[in-house]
């Protein structure tokens, strides 16, 4: 597969996993009042049993259980799978204690916390057009800290914790279903321990919710998988910069749906960040296509 191949694949998952978290917010709704920790301990064993049922039908036994040959590639899984669980907790947890504001700051600095540890750790090298979506976007996300006046603990949570993650998958060349499966799978034991424990004792999410909401969050292993999956395979074929700034395109759809959707409340420095950040993309998006015509025309 040539370079503008690899490219336009890792594009197009970025862009699809990006679509997919933006719509989630009304799947979420639609578990209340199942608590937030049932649905993340239920999220951890769906989405094992998901990557595995995928590996046995994609892999053979040889390719499924070669990852654990090497010690440092399983712990490495094994940080990767509690540092976007944690970003799964803090998020769920957050939205359920009326924290939207936080999150939301956190949905802004996250891509910019993916960009910066392109930067640092990969030494990514960014042209002119780049840099300035990079500091567009900065300056929105700044506008939105000040005009709240307060340290978005909650949200710097969200955007390390899913950097973290960001930044190990960057490394990985192991095909995104057995990554998925082996960041997920030395988790679950502990976490269907739990869930049998909560659900005998009338405090799972078949004894709170509805027993259609029951069926429906079996799926949430399934909706999991899937866009971490693309972002698995955009992360291997794209730069960390490109990577983080297409993670706008999931705030700006959550955003919407909150409004349009859900009737949430919008704040007007929202407005402002939101206007500032696409600015930036414009001029990202320019970058972008010159690069690749001047790759088509060499």
């Amino acid at each position: 597969m040539n370079l503008n191949s690899q490219r336009k694949q890792g594009f197009i998952s970025g862009l699809g996993c990006n679509i997919w978290w933006g719509i989630m917010p009304i799947y979420w709704q639609m578990l209340i009042p199942i608590a937030s920790s049932t649905i993340i301990f239920y999220r951890i064993v769906t989405v094992a049993l998901v990557c595995l049922a995928a590996a046995l039908i994609t892999y053979d036994k040889e390719t499924i259980l070669a990852p654990l040959k090497d010690k440092k590639l399983v712990m490495k899984m094994v940080i990767a799978g509690i540092f976007i669980t944690a970003n799964w907790s803090i998020y769920i947890w957050a939205v359920n204690a009326n924290y939207v504001i936080q999150t939301c700051i956190g949905y802004y600095m996250e891509p910019i916390v993916v960009c910066l540890f392109g930067l640092i750790i990969f030494k990514e090298k960014l042209d002119k057009y780049q840099w300035t979506a990079l500091a567009f976007a900065a300056v929105g996300v700044v506008a939105v800290v000040i005009y709240f006046g307060e340290l978005p603990v909650i949200g710097l949570s969200l955007a390390a914790t899913f950097a973290i993650y960001a930044a190990m998958k960057k490394g990985l060349s192991m095909p995104p279903i057995l990554s998925l499966l082996y960041e997920t799978i030395f988790l679950m034991p502990f976490a269907l321990i739990v869930i049998i424990y909560i659900e005998a004792n009338g405090m799972g999410a078949w004894g709170v919710g509805e027993p259609y909401q029951y069926w429906i969050m079996l799926l949430c292993g399934l909706f999991t998988a899937l866009p971490l999956t693309l972002f698995a395979n955009a992360t291997n074929k794209l730069s960390l910069f490109t990577v983080g700034l297409l993670e706008y395109i999931s705030p700006t759809l959550a955003l919407i749906v909150g409004i349009f959707v859900l009737g949430e409340a919008f704040e007007p420095i929202q407005i402002v960040a939101f206007a500032i950040i696409w600015i930036g993309l414009i001029f990202f998006s320019y970058g972008e296509y010159k690069g690749m015509k001047n790759e088509r025309n060499n």
